[in-house]
């Protein structure tokens, strides 16, 4: 596994030299994957949502159809505009440039319903993906949701997509944020965390490394 987080310029070489280097146009399971995601969001009215790593906007345009308005964020410029002429004549979706977690937005992102992050953590430390987890807790609402999503298969990226997942739910679990809906795909799996009492987390990784 590479050892730091994955540079802007790792994203931006991949998306140069394939518009849609993991087929989310194409692939069987990003289509299932994103019907399923879908069907996970809460059952309450999202006004605002926003989604981290939103590539070159396949589950960006799907998810607009659920939101009052989406903020989309990624590192990459050739993604973005792939992204912004996909969802073209949506006025209420928006896209915004940034590394994260350093450059994490959040003035533009305050006050959402929800933060969705599919396919993203495993390639952050698991340093960078506490501190993600603490600036996404401070822009959603008390009663918002956080969606996160993994690959669940091998990878050479920091973290495996189920240590990512550990990581940014142990973090959230510190400050009350727990989760309401867990499940395992084929290849993936999904969690959601809302606000809560300060209950167990039973399983998952160690502090150490966190």
């Amino acid at each position: 596994m590479s050892a730091g987080t994955w540079k802007p310029e790792v994203f931006e070489r991949l998306f140069q030299d394939n518009p849609d280097p993991w087929g989310f146009e194409s692939s069987p399971y990003e289509r299932q994957k994103l019907s399923r995601v879908l069907e996970s969001l809460p059952a309450s009215p999202i006004f605002f949502a926003v989604e981290l790593g939103c590539a070159i906007g396949v589950g960006t345009l799907a998810l607009a159809q659920h939101c009052g308005r989406v903020l989309a964020v990624d590192a990459s410029e050739n993604a973005l505009a792939i992204a912004g002429r996909r969802c073209e004549g949506q006025e209420h979706v928006s896209f915004l440039k940034a590394f994260l977690p350093s450059d994490y937005p959040a003035a533009d992102a305050s006050g959402c319903d929800l933060v969705l992050i599919s396919e993203l953590l495993y390639f952050l430390t698991p340093q960078d993906i506490r501190s993600l987890a603490g600036m996404v807790m401070e822009s959603l609402k008390s009663n918002g949701h956080i969606l996160i999503v993994n690959w669940t298969g091998q990878t050479d990226t920091p973290c495996t997509g189920s240590e990512a997942a550990e990581y940014f739910i142990r973090a959230c679990h510190e400050r009350h944020w727990v989760p309401d809906l867990s499940e395992q795909g084929e290849g993936y799996r999904i969690d959601r965390l809302s606000r809560s009492g300060n209950s167990p987390l039973s399983g998952g990784l160690s502090d150490e490394g966190a």
